[in-house]
């Protein structure tokens, strides 16, 4: 299910991302964060000390709320731009 308005814009490509090693529609340019979020994924990491789940918030790299795992690089998820192949971790699980 996608939470998309289709025919709202124009798009780039669609590729396809793998999140926690399953498949993810997305496409091209379009930031991770707003990927995850049109698929349905909100919970992209848990706080350190409570384990209260965290996602997007401030949506321009500034709070770091959204950072996920990227090539082995802990990067926010606003600010990294989609491109086919590309494979992350969501963060929830660790502490």
């Amino acid at each position: 299910m996608s939470l998309r308005i289709e025919g709202a814009s124009r798009r780039s490509s669609p590729v396809t991302i793998t999140v926690d090693g399953q498949p993810v529609a997305a496409f091209a340019g379009e930031s991770v964060a707003a990927a995850l979020l049109a698929a349905g994924i909100y919970r992209l990491r848990s706080s350190p000390l409570a384990a209260s789940p965290r996602g997007m918030f401030c949506w321009i790299g500034i709070c770091q709320e959204c950072v996920v795992a990227i090539e082995g690089r802990t990067v926010p998820a606003c600010q990294e731009p989609v491109r086919e192949g590309l494979e992350i971790v969501l963060l929830r699980n660790q502490r």
